[in-house]
C-alpha cells in the first residue's frame, strides 16, 4: 500500500486580525490572518480550518507539526503534493521563495 502524498508548509499566523484569510507568501512562509485569539489553540485551529477550506481537503489533512505556541509554524498537508498545493492556493510564489518543503 502506498502512502498518501504529503508536503510541509511554513506558515506565519497573525491572530486577532479583522478577517480570517490567506494573505500570500512572505519570506518563504504562507501568511494567514485569523480573527481567533492566540489562546488555547484557537488561532491554530482557525489557521488549519482556513487552509483546509482553501485546499479543498478535510480538516484532518492539515496538521501543525511544529510551532504550536508560535506565530511561525510548520504544517503538514496530507493528500496533496507541493505542485498541487500551489495550484489549489492560486497565490503566486516569488521565484526566490522556498515556500513548501520546510523540514
Amino acid at each position: 500500500m502506498t502512502e498518501p502524498a504529503t508536503c510541509r508548509l511554513r506558515v506565519r499566523v497573525q491572530p486577532n486580525a479583522t478577517r480570517t484569510e490567506i494573505v500570500g507568501w512572505s519570506g518563504g512562509a504562507l501568511r494567514v490572518r485569523t480573527t481567533a485569539p492566540p489562546v488555547d489553540g484557537k488561532a491554530n485551529r482557525a489557521a488549519v480550518d482556513v487552509l483546509a477550506r482553501s485546499l479543498d481537503i478535510p480538516r484532518t489533512g492539515v496538521n501543525v507539526i511544529r510551532g504550536h505556541g508560535s506565530r511561525d509554524k510548520v504544517m503538514e498537508i496530507v493528500g496533496i503534493d507541493e505542485p498541487e498545493l500551489h495550484r489549489r492556493l492560486k497565490i503566486p510564489v516569488a521565484p526566490d521563495t522556498p515556500a513548501a518543503t520546510a523540514r
